[in-house]
């Protein structure tokens, strides 16, 4: 928690417009990754690509368009639970569209996911057919699973094996190496370890990506981020905000960032000895709680327009 002598010239630093903070975050292992991803494409028949529905466009790799070229791919939108309906509903809208198969689904309750596997047939129906006329219809089918860390691939993967093949927990960096998991209806896949781009050329991106915990916490500033997360959700969310954390209506309306985190941390009752606020854990709080979806239904990107 920052000691409350600079506080002042902390908060003229980050006044009211909270500037995002500048985020980069790319392990040496995640340059393995990427390699191995490249390498195993050709034994792969299709790529299912998971984002997470509160940021479908911040949480897909752009370095994946280039590595998957022409191969069939389906995008995924986990976490659609923890989503604002209505704006899923705008990018799978926007999805087909563009001509991408794509479905929104929650990996860990297994929501949507029904419609999953009828829709990667779909999508290779064209090779299906094309192995069907050459007496090659039992020949599984391989798809590969890739996203950015802690997007939900392992989630996935242990529901659609209907066990816990996979290992998952709510951090970056989990999964280590490739794992080939045999489902139902012969449909081998492959699971892949998350994996970032080099640079976030959008400070935006970077910071998305660490309120879902793409990013390792400890490379961030955990009180900034958290005090950005919180204003932005005021903005967009204020009932939830409100309802969320006990703050009357209008209460917070002219309050800058840290003062609606002390406000957010005080509610809770997150206090020092002489009153003052932990807001390190006021933070750790809020990050926790819209990361597991207990603040609502929200989503911080809508798709462009066009």
């Amino acid at each position: 928690m920052r000691d409350i002598t600079d506080r002042d010239q902390w908060q003229q630093e980050r006044a009211e417009a909270v500037p995002a903070p500048a985020i980069q975050w790319f392990p040496g292992h995640m340059t393995k990754t990427r390699r191995m991803m490249e390498s195993n494409l050709k034994l792969v028949d299709i790529v299912v690509e998971l984002t997470d529905a509160r940021i479908p466009a911040s949480s897909r790799n752009p370095e994946i368009d280039r590595l998957v070229g022409k191969k069939p791919r389906i995008i995924l939108l986990n976490k659609c639970d923890s989503a604002d309906e209505q704006v899923t509903r705008a990018w799978l809208e926007y999805y087909k569209n563009k001509g991408i198969p794509a479905l929104a689904a929650d990996c860990r309750s297994g929501k949507g996911l029904k419609s999953f596997l009828p829709l990667v047939k779909n999508t290779l129906s064209g090779l299906l057919e094309k192995r069907a006329a050459k007496g090659m219809a039992g020949l599984p089918i391989r798809m590969m699973v890739v996203g950015v860390p802690n997007v939900g691939k392992s989630s996935l993967i242990n529901r659609l094996a209907g066990a816990k093949r996979a290992k998952v927990e709510d951090r970056p960096g989990v999964t280590r190496g490739k794992q080939w998991v045999s489902l139902a209806g012969g449909i081998e896949l492959l699971d892949t370890p998350g994996v970032l781009w080099p640079k976030f050329d959008d400070p935006l991106v970077g910071e998305r990506l660490a309120f879902t915990g793409a990013v390792k916490d400890d490379v961030v500033d955990i009180e900034l981020l958290a005090m950005r997360l919180l204003w932005l959700l005021y903005q967009e969310y204020p009932q939830l905000v409100c309802e969320r954390f006990k703050v009357k209506e209008g209460e917070a309306a002219d309050l800058d960032a840290y003062d609606l985190l002390e406000l957010v941390g005080r509610r809770r009752g997150m206090l020092l000895p002489g009153g003052q606020v932990n807001t390190e854990r006021a933070a750790i709080m809020i990050l926790d709680e819209f990361r597991s979806g207990k603040l609502g239904k929200v989503s911080l990107e809508t798709p462009p327009e066009g």
